[in-house]
């Protein structure tokens, strides 16, 4: 599917475009459906886009957040995706949006996995709006190279939910969507920053094999077109 670039001064600016692009479909879908869904992804680079969209004038109430994917850790945990959306995007007219976390208290990654799956459930899919990252691996996701479960991950029929991945590059073993969960959201985003990012996106866009970059999956395969959001 085809990508689009969008370039921008700085992180700033880039961070209140892209607000104003989400805040935009999820009032869409509210509008056409009563009810809007968005996956976003942890790091650091969300974090200035997390607190302009919380400022945005949307009916928050018929919002339902999740994450991309999460690390196996518990919310309070610095290193929680979780705990990142809830200092930054989950604050002022946000704050009434209902979130839906992956990360499941339960004794292995894999029953937390299970849970998550049937939780995710509930909320409308395909999603109305994705927010992808980019490591500079090449991940997205926890689609990382040399993942355990990477090629499930990456299988289009795989089904839509939350599987498990483990990986040297990963740290804590990680639950993640499915690939077919998310490349058909309506608003399809890669978030990106500085200039070593887009040497890496240069070098995904090229050939190569998927499992090498994993990212390539959603720029070759996903059915909505990708908009990429990036600033120096």
């Amino acid at each position: 599917m085809a990508s689009t670039l969008h370039s921008f001064a700085n992180a700033a600016e880039l961070a209140a475009n892209l607000a104003d692009k989400v805040s935009g479909a999820l009032s869409a879908a509210i509008a056409a459906r009563g009810e809007a869904s968005i996956a976003v992804s942890g790091g650091s680079t969300p974090k200035a886009f997390f607190q302009a969209l919380s400022t945005r004038d949307i009916d928050w109430t018929k919002v339902t957040i999740t994450l991309v994917d999460e690390r196996f850790v518990p919310a309070d945990n610095p290193r929680s995706n979780h705990l990142l959306v809830d200092g930054n995007l989950l604050q002022n007219k946000a704050k009434a949006a209902r979130f839906v976390p992956l990360y499941q208290p339960a004794a292995s990654v894999e029953e937390a996995a299970k849970l998550a799956t049937a939780k995710s459930a509930e909320i409308g899919i395909p999603f109305d709006v994705v927010i992808l990252g980019m490591g500079g691996d090449g991940h997205t996701a926890s689609f990382f190279p040399g993942g355990n479960n990477l090629s499930v991950a990456l299988d289009a029929q795989t089904p839509r939910g939350i599987i498990t991945m483990d990986a040297e590059g990963a740290g804590e073993p990680r639950l993640t969507f499915t690939f077919s969960a998310l490349q058909d959201a309506k608003l399809l985003i890669l978030h990106i920053e500085g200039e070593g990012k887009k040497d890496v996106l240069a070098k995904a866009e090229g050939n190569g094999d998927e499992a090498e970059m994993p990212i390539r999956a959603i720029l070759r395969r996903a059915t909505s077109p990708v908009e990429i959001y990036w600033a120096p």
